[in-house]
């Protein structure tokens, strides 16, 4: 079963790290792309980074560029999400998803997770 789990979300203050974690099962290996997202209250879902499960390719967001970073561990069927410089305007639902391709549209994913909390406080 392709199932996709996120956590390490929370609340921290604005300038702060948080570390986002997406844990997948091995059927997600037939997708080699995992991506994150985040929707904000009222707001669409929005791309932040993806990256194949090889680690080769990375894309960002541009303004997720120099903040976050992407990586993942195949291993532990794990991928991460490092967030640092945390600023008001990142509080969302951050959500992990796979995709056969690196792309920026929710569309071109087609599985994803319940999604985890990120609350920035200024």
């Amino acid at each position: 079963q392709v199932q996709l789990v996120e956590s390490g979300g929370g609340l921290v203050q604005a300038g702060g790290s948080l570390r986002l974690f997406c844990a997948a099962s091995r059927r997600t290996w037939q997708r080699p792309v995992i991506g994150w997202f985040r929707q904000a209250p009222g707001k669409g879902r929005e791309f932040v980074a993806a990256i194949t499960w090889s680690g080769s390719t990375t894309h960002y967001a541009d303004s997720m560029k120099g903040r976050f970073t992407i990586s993942g561990d195949s291993a532990k069927n794990t991928v991460y999400l490092q967030m640092n410089s945390l600023k008001p305007e990142d509080t969302a639902v951050y959500y992990c998803a796979a995709s056969q391709r690196i792309g920026i549209q929710v569309s071109e994913y087609d599985y994803w997770g319940q999604g985890t909390q990120v609350t920035v406080s200024s």
